[in-house]
């Protein structure tokens, strides 16, 4: 799925205060559940953080992709959310993240949640597309600039 698919404006967030790992998870899943009352804050909450105890979702360059599946998911949603500071998230690299992209797809497809998931990583691995996130200025221009540059670099490849 396209980052246009899987994120609105209201969860695209600038400059969250994020603390730490555990303490950004817990605000993602509250800002999550704000337009979705489907889902549970406390069910969200424990499923990133079970996935994180299974291995670190930081993938390097200061990106996070928190990611889970839900039973209580009835369609995939996206939250992008840009740190006023980075935070150590145990990555691959050791860097502190400072970009992170939430995934939450339904249980019942995984097949979907990886292409989705590879999408996302291919993505942010394009340091085009990390750059013009961190130059970001508000949540507004947040939302665009992923939206259009992901649309950019489909016509590239």
């Amino acid at each position: 799925m396209r980052v246009r698919e899987l994120l609105t404006p209201e969860r695209t967030h600038y400059h969250l205060q994020g603390v730490s790992k555990k303490r950004l998870l817990d605000q993602v899943a509250e800002l999550a559940t704000r337009d979705n009352p489907g889902l549970s804050e406390q069910e969200v909450f424990d499923a990133l953080f079970a996935r994180e105890r299974l291995g670190s979702t930081g993938i390097g360059e200061g990106i996070a992709i928190p990611h889970c599946r839900l039973a209580s998911c009835n369609k995939p949603l996206g939250l992008l959310v840009s740190l006023a500071e980075a935070i150590d998230f145990d990555a691959v690299d050791n860097r502190p993240v400072d970009l992170v992209f939430v995934l939450l797809v339904p249980e019942d497809n995984p097949e979907q949640h990886l292409k989705t998931l590879s999408h996302l990583a291919a993505l942010f691995n394009e340091p085009s597309f990390r750059d013009g996130l961190r130059q970001a200025t508000s949540a507004a221009n947040l939302f665009s600039t992923a939206v259009d540059s992901e649309a950019e670099l489909r016509l590239a490849s």
